[in-house]
């Protein structure tokens, strides 16, 4: 079988990651619900944000409730310090899925921790499972004096995503604000290396105008982010998705961009 294309090297428009996928669902043997999903979206067409958030549970046919991606390509560059693009959102109907937070603090925070919802909370026990490999959380919150303990985690956390940063509100003294927010639906986002932000949205069950509020929220964050070192376009593609679903492209001025 010959080896596949080197498909990175394409002239791809908008996201790097949904194209690929959408290349990957036409390279593959397709199902019937693949064949399906793919004659319904027509790829020369940018849809309204309303469209997109009604096409995406239409296409989506897993027994699970999928989440809902989105991925916006911007016209930046990542390596430049002046151009990189981050930040939080809390989206106003939440992610859909349950955030598993633990809190690294001292004593005197712990029952702020767990009053507010936080699934493990504790200092020197957890530091030593985590030293040991384990990481089944999806967001550390921590305190600034304990910082000295937590950033000697950075090698296991770093790669992960985990590492607690006062910029996206996990390294504060208000800990109980911090896990109630994140179970919410506040989340971090960063631009990649590619220029692209990639983040959920939602769940496909989720009603279509409940997701169309959560991508407005999310594009209009990303939007009051641009960085003044950036020229010509800013948001050049945003594309939406179910996990099993093939990309929709989104037509960024029905989002007033």
């Amino acid at each position: 079988m010959p080896e596949p294309p080197e498909v990175w090297e394409l002239p791809l428009k908008g996201s790097s990651r949904v194209t690929i996928k959408n290349l990957f669902f036409k390279m593959t043997k397709l199902t019937k619900n693949r064949k399906l999903a793919l004659a319904k979206i027509d790829s020369t067409k940018l849809y309204s944000v309303e469209e997109a958030a009604n096409l995406v549970k239409e296409i989506t046919t897993t027994k699970f409730d999928a989440s809902v991606d989105i991925d916006v390509r911007l016209g930046v560059d990542p390596r430049k310090a002046n151009q990189m693009v981050r930040g939080v959102v809390s989206l106003p109907n939440g992610t859909g899925k349950q955030t598993r937070v633990l809190v690294l603090c001292t004593p005197d925070k712990e029952e702020e921790a767990k009053s507010a919802g936080a699934d493990y909370v504790g200092l020197d026990d957890y530091i030593a499972k985590i030293k040991e490999g384990w990481t089944d959380v999806d967001v550390i919150i921590t305190m600034p004096s304990v910082m000295g303990k937590v950033g000697a985690l950075g090698r296991i956390l770093g790669p992960r995503g985990l590492m607690p940063n006062p910029k996206s509100g996990t390294v504060t003294m208000e800990i109980g604000k911090a896990v109630q927010e994140v179970k919410a639906g506040k989340i971090d986002f960063k631009v990649d290396r590619y220029g692209i932000v990639h983040s959920t949205v939602g769940k496909v069950s989720f009603a279509p105008d409940k997701l169309v509020e959560n991508v407005q929220e999310f594009v209009g964050v990303i939007q009051k982010l641009k960085p003044s070192a950036a020229k010509g376009v800013y948001i050049k593609s945003i594309f939406l998705s179910s996990t099993m679903s093939p990309g929709i492209h989104v037509e960024p001025k029905s989002l007033g961009v």
